[in-house]
């Protein structure tokens, strides 16, 4: 039987997921302790999912993860769902920041989330090394947003 439950301890048991979808370990840290972590078991870890309190009842999605053999089956999509449905009293604003890659924008879009704003150079300024996903190089942060309330104000243009 599937279930999402939070990871309170121990959250680097998970290191191998978590990299996956942020591969500097030093990067992982500035937000792991402090963001909130839950696991998607399915007879297993199928996808992980670490959110921070950005302020401003806004909740960012900082890392989402499902093993390659895994992707395409809607684990991903479950994690996301999960989070709207938790946290759509708590928050006005459900974000995710990620690199402008051909296979994690599609994914968001497709969850709903609008892209709303860039951190340029993030990846170069903030990485040890330079980052491709799917042989592009990624340079700038791409923030993608969706409104976790019913109130009009919170929809994005």
């Amino acid at each position: 039987m599937m279930e999402i439950r939070e990871v309170t301890d121990h959250k680097k048991q998970y290191i191998s997921l978590l990299l996956l979808a942020d591969e500097q370990e030093n990067m992982i840290d500035r937000y792991l302790e402090k963001g909130t972590m839950y696991v998607l078991d399915d007879e297993g870890v199928k996808a992980e999912c670490v959110v921070t309190d950005e302020g401003n009842r806004i909740l960012e999605i900082k890392n989402i993860a499902v093993p390659p053999a895994f992707q395409g089956k809607g684990y991903g999509r479950k994690i996301i769902d999960f989070l709207i449905d938790f946290y759509a009293d708590d928050f006005d604003i459900l974000q995710v920041g990620t690199g402008d890659s051909p296979l994690t924008i599609p994914f968001y879009e497709k969850c709903g989330f609008r892209r709303h704003h860039i951190l340029k150079n993030f990846f170069i300024d903030n990485y040890d090394h330079p980052i491709f996903e799917d042989e592009v190089q990624l340079v700038d942060m791409i923030y993608l947003q969706m409104p976790l309330s019913n109130n009009p104000e919170f929809f994005l243009a």
